[in-house]
């Protein structure tokens, strides 16, 4: 009881924020899940998070909402596609992150003869020379990386696409029967140019929704591209540090997970997405224009992404404004309108927003 008090002093005598960490790591995990970090543990850990998001702006100049949404995918232990016109520094985003997360990183590029095997990775004949024993022997393909870049997803062809579905959803692939464990954590960060550019394959339904967030990356404002001309068209830019490693995000993953989120929110999340259905949907829009909704992966990923955003700001509770934030990067992929609604130039963002116009908390 002593050592309790004295403890418990401790935590008192901290900051309220870091109390509120503290307290997250002491009493949110199990005995046999406990992550074994100290309150002081806790608030060096979530204080490295700003200095990730800076140190990845020495490069990347704007596009926060962007750089946001990766890194709340990367706390959520999801993935995310990437998505906008090609010269939008999507690449260079991915190659900067996994500098600054000090993370084993392979790019794959993502082409019209890419073959399954040359992700997943293929068996080869060896031969002992001593005895002349000829065996098996699995060589790891590119996706055996905690950092994966798939870049221009959609230039491949379907079947090679759905290489990625079991790596994504299980964390492992399978080859000649025998599973192969991924890394971990395993982030796979994939780009895509607009389904409108020549050359580029939709990714099916069933892939899309593997992906947590579907991130658009759209043109800088002026300011910004003034910023980009002056610092890629003089003196080598400055080098980025590493601010975190594979450790570090397992358990910034675990506290995700241990991050509040008031029933009234969960309630509003059931029925945001319950919402995106046109069968049992009461918003006119998805009434008028939907043809598919969302299923409770949906509800899922946009509860531990608004718990990622809280964590990543530096709060321990969700908001209906994280919420809110993240409502449209995880429901754009996951929300099919008819073709009523591509003749009107209707998107699935909009009905997002009119979901979310009619879902009151």
């Amino acid at each position: 009881m002593q050592s309790a008090a004295k403890h418990l002093a401790r935590v008192i005598e901290l900051p309220t924020q870091a109390r509120c960490f503290a307290a997250l790591c002491m009493t949110a995990f199990p005995a046999d899940q406990n992550p074994n970090m100290t309150e002081q543990e806790v608030n060096s850990l979530v204080a490295k998070l700003p200095v990730l998001k800076a140190e990845i702006a020495k490069v990347i100049v704007g596009q926060e909402n962007v750089l946001d949404e990766v890194l709340v995918a990367l706390l959520a232990g999801g993935h995310a596609l990437l998505e906008g016109v090609p010269g939008l520094a999507k690449t260079l985003l991915v190659r900067t992150l996994a500098a600054a997360t000090d993370l084993p990183f392979r790019r794959i590029q993502f082409t019209p003869d890419l073959m399954p095997t040359d992700i997943l990775g293929t068996e080869v004949l060896e031969e002992d020379h001593g005895t002349g024993h000829r065996s098996f022997k699995f060589n790891q393909g590119p996706i055996f990386a905690s950092l994966v870049l798939a870049d221009e997803i959609n230039r491949t062809p379907p079947k090679t696409q759905a290489a990625l579905l079991e790596a994504m959803q299980e964390g492992h692939v399978t080859y000649a029967g025998t599973e192969h464990a991924l890394p971990k954590p395993f982030f796979l960060l994939a780009t895509q140019n607009p389904i409108e550019q020549s050359g580029t394959y939709p990714l099916p339904e069933a892939q899309l929704d593997r992906f947590l967030l579907y991130v658009r990356i759209g043109y800088p404002t002026a300011d910004e591209e003034l910023a980009v001309l002056r610092g890629t068209t003089g003196a080598a830019g400055q080098q980025v540090q590493p601010v975190l490693g594979g450790a570090d995000i397992r358990q910034l993953q675990q506290l995700v997970r241990q991050v509040s989120l008031s029933p009234e929110l969960m309630d509003f999340v059931n029925r945001l997405v319950r919402a995106t259905r046109p069968a049992t949907s009461e918003v006119k829009f998805i009434k008028d224009y939907g043809r598919w909704g969302a299923g409770p992966r949906a509800g899922q990923a946009l509860i531990l992404c608004a718990k990622a955003r809280a964590l990543l700001h530096g709060r321990f509770a969700a908001t209906l404004d994280d919420v809110r934030t993240l409502a449209p990067p995880v429901l754009r992929h996951r929300v099919l309108l008819n073709f009523n609604a591509e003749a009107e130039n209707l998107t699935a963002d909009d009905a997002v927003a009119e979901l979310l116009k009619a879902v009151k908390v």
